[in-house]
């Protein structure tokens, strides 16, 4: 106990071993596909095997998960994320043209700026300037945001040309294994079931055996090589106006998606204060940093805090151990892949619809009679599932908070940062 006090903050008096291991893999499972989807959205370049980035992309995840275990002592998994590694592949390769190994180079120099960013706390400044009532709604808005994604992955809700969404075929296939599976999940949860997420997940997974949709293609396989990306970064370039630019783009979206991950998971778990401050910020901070350098150096996109952690805080991870956990899982899976990637979305799904449920709490801290402060909370929280992104709904809550206050004559009230934030982020829409 002495051991996993000092390495993970571990609390004997408050906490079990049992129940932060069992966080820990309930969020792996949540996170785990991401082992699947990361090297399908690279296999668009030439010259990124799958394989290889599949490894890459565990390499990276155990390497942060560690650092934010026994350094920040926060239950949080890391891996790289989604929206960015799309940012890589889809925009600066195939749009802009420019090769992945100026890509790596750019997610490389991201991460380093980052790093000095943690160190000076520049980042838990820009924080702690954001007001109570839209950190509030980050919590809320990330719940809505990863219920959005579990009615997608179960194919619930799909893509419709004539109103954007639609409801799904719920009568067989995934659909049908997703509402089994929420049913089962909301059951566990009314009947306060410790670890009913993880038992929600497997008991779907299971019962996805029989109809077809969870396939087992094997138990173990060998590790790929990361060989052909490992260090793969093209020099000449970084003193460019498009390295600069493509660099600015990947820190101001990570900063702000880990953000905002950070804000709701910490709401969930109970670590924001009354000022709304977050202890050992900083240190979550510089795990998602380093990271991201590892990432860069094994040939992966910009690693970054999981909004998934929720489901391993809602099982009651609360300590460093969660996080090891989930590191000690992502490498296990280097050799128990075919296992681990048989678990179908429609399984992972209804534990991200419970836990964005769960996350919704802090929405009733804000003084919704109040409306220079309950306008910018709604466009924070509609705007992230709406637009599919975290960062957006912070940035568009935060100028709509200091326009409204400046326009109810209340501008005295707006710290100087909110100020420079807000003119920040309107040049940002204006000029990127």
């Amino acid at each position: 106990m002495a051991f996993l006090e000092k390495a993970f903050g571990f609390d004997p008096k408050q906490h079990k071993v049992g129940t932060e291991i069992l966080a820990g893999v309930t969020t792996f499972l949540t996170m785990a596909y991401i082992l699947a989807v990361n090297p399908s959205i690279f296999s668009a370049l030439d010259g990124m095997p799958n394989g290889a980035v599949f490894t890459a992309t565990i390499l990276a995840s155990a390497v942060a998960g560690l650092v934010m275990a026994f350094y920040a002592k926060k239950p949080f998994g890391l891996a790289p994320g989604m929206g960015l590694n799309a940012f890589f592949v889809y925009t600066v390769c195939l749009t802009m043209g420019y090769s992945w190994q100026f890509a790596l180079t750019a997610v490389l120099i991201e991460g380093i700026i980052f790093i000095i960013l943690s160190v000076t706390k520049v980042r838990t400044w820009i924080l702690n300037s954001i007001p109570m009532s839209l950190k509030n709604a980050i919590g809320a808005g990330i719940g809505l945001f990863i219920a959005f994604i579990g009615l997608q992955n179960a194919g619930i809700v799909v893509n419709s040309d004539s109103t954007l969404v639609t409801l799904g075929d719920i009568t067989h296939g995934t659909g049908l294994l997703a509402v089994i599976g929420l049913i089962i999940s909301c059951t566990l949860a009314m009947l306060h079931v410790r670890g009913g997420v993880l038992i929600g997940i497997l008991v779907t997974a299971v019962i996805g055996i029989p109809m077809g949709i969870t396939q087992f293609g094997g138990i173990v396989s060998a590790p790929p090589s990361i060989a052909p990306i490992f260090c793969q970064f093209e020099w000449h370039n970084i003193l460019s106006w498009d390295m600069l630019a493509v660099v600015f783009t990947f820190l101001f979206i990570d900063m702000f998606d880990t953000m905002g991950t950070v804000i709701g998971v910490s709401q969930k778990a109970g670590f924001v204060k009354e000022d709304g401050t977050i202890d050992g910020i900083d240190k979550v901070f510089m795990a998602d940093a380093v990271g991201t350098v590892a990432g860069a150096c094994f040939g992966t996109s910009t690693t970054t805090t999981y909004v998934e952690s929720s489901t391993g805080v809602g099982t009651g991870g609360r300590t460093g151990l969660t996080a090891f956990t989930v590191a000690i899982c992502f490498l296990v899976a280097l050799i128990f892949s075919p296992v681990f990637l048989a678990i179908p979305s429609a399984a992972t799904a209804p534990a991200l619809i419970i836990v964005g449920m769960m996350m919704m709490q802090p929405a009733t801290k804000i003084d919704w009679l109040n409306y220079r402060e309950s306008i910018p909370a709604f466009l924070t929280m509609l705007l992230m599932p709406c637009c599919y992104s975290i960062s957006d709904g912070i940035l568009i809550g935060m100028i709509s908070y200091v326009v409204l206050y400046a326009l109810s004559g209340k501008w005295k009230e707006i710290t100087p940062t909110m100020w420079v934030l807000a003119v920040l982020f309107i040049l940002r829409y204006a000029l990127l």
